[in-house]
């Protein structure tokens, strides 16, 4: 199975320093970037019948998830609104919250038994078991008249 992997190239230390000093923003030095809660993080493993995929999905609801699977093709996206009802009493200096969708697709070697595929979701980390399929390729070898 080929490796994922995602390079930012803009993701640095040094280009995070550089912004904190452009835009005066503080949480920028840190190791912790804010937007890291909207990307998604997977781990994909695979046995001698399933694949499971593990999803870091922190702060997601779960009808705010949806899943895809069509032949070997799985896309996994999410929606996260962590927007609270300020007081209009209180005055907010500082507030980090975020909004947004998250989207990723990926393709497997070989293709996944839809109708046996699992979703599961719990403290913030969406299992799939996706069962390979059995009847191994769907090519068609055509006869040469």
């Amino acid at each position: 199975m080929a490796n994922l992997s995602i390079y930012d190239p803009f993701n640095t230390r040094l280009n995070r320093i550089f912004n904190h000093l452009l835009w005066n923003s503080p949480s920028l030095l840190d190791e912790q970037d804010p937007t890291q809660a909207l990307k998604l993080k997977l781990d994909v493993s695979e046995d001698e019948k399933n694949y499971t995929v593990h999803a870091d999905l922190p702060g997601v609801k779960k009808e705010d998830i949806r899943v895809s699977v069509e032949g070997n093709q799985v896309t996994i996206s999410a929606e996260l609104n962590t927007r609270k009802e300020e007081k209009k009493d209180k005055n907010v200096i500082y507030s980090e919250r975020y909004e947004g969708k998250v989207f990723r697709s990926f393709t497997l070697d070989r293709g996944v038994d839809e109708s046996k595929a699992e979703a599961k979701y719990a403290d913030g980390v969406l299992v799939l078991t996706l069962p390979k399929k059995t009847d191994g390729n769907n090519s068609k070898q055509l006869e040469v008249k």
